[in-house]
């Protein structure tokens, strides 16, 4: 039986240089910048808060919110959530929907005024191996309570979008090794947005548990 080799990662980040400190400005550089930035923005946003699920679950939103004051539409970019049907390219489009539908209703483009500029990065990420496995339910469980956030991160956000899987990396185990499909479709069914990753563990740790009462 093919063990599950549970692998962290570390994230390598670069500014690009481009920032905005309007809303106009931010969506002309969404428009421009590489996708590895929108995926930064939006997906790597998680790795870098273990234990937080805010309101505003993108750098986006967060910035829309906490920098111009712009309340309406930071509460419209925490929508943008990626799914496995969605691209980067899909991702950015609705947020440049987003931002133009707002500002086509309003008169003054909302600026930052006493906040910081949106700096635009972009980001590698390294995988870095924890020499743990697991080889049956039991195992990984028990491995879940106890691996490092950022596997969870690496095994379900990098699987899903960066590596075009569409499946995260626990899910595909899951059924194709162990031959639990329910459980693996329990675990997809999850929105992952809606989560930390401290969260994520928790909800998937409930979900073998369960399968394990069974």
């Amino acid at each position: 039986m093919k063990e599950f080799e549970f692998t962290g990662c570390i994230e390598i980040k670069e500014l690009l240089g481009e920032k905005a400190d309007n809303e106009l400005h931010l969506m002309e550089l969404i428009e421009e910048v590489p996708l590895d930035s929108i995926y930064y923005h939006t997906h790597s946003y998680f790795l870098r808060h273990f234990y937080l699920a805010g309101q505003y679950p993108n750098d986006f939103a967060n910035w829309a919110v906490m920098q111009v004051r712009d309340r309406v539409l930071g509460e419209k970019l925490a929508v943008v959530t990626p799914s496995a049907g969605k691209t980067l390219d899909d991702i950015k489009g609705e947020l440049i929907d987003i931002i133009d539908s707002h500002l086509s209703s309003i008169r003054i483009v909302p600026s930052v005024v006493y906040g910081e500029p949106f700096h635009f990065m972009k980001s590698r990420i390294i995988e870095v191996p924890t020499n743990i496995s697991a080889v049956d339910l039991p195992s990984f469980v028990g491995t879940m309570k106890t691996v490092h956030a950022s596997a969870i991160y690496n095994h379900i956000f990098e699987s899903r979008l960066r590596l075009r899987k569409g499946k995260s990396d626990f899910s595909i185990w899951l059924d194709e090794v162990l031959g639990l499909d329910g459980l693996a479709r329990k675990i997809e069914m999850i929105d992952c947005y809606m989560y930390s990753l401290e969260g994520l563990r928790e909800k998937i740790i409930q979900l073998c548990e369960e399968e394990l009462r069974r």
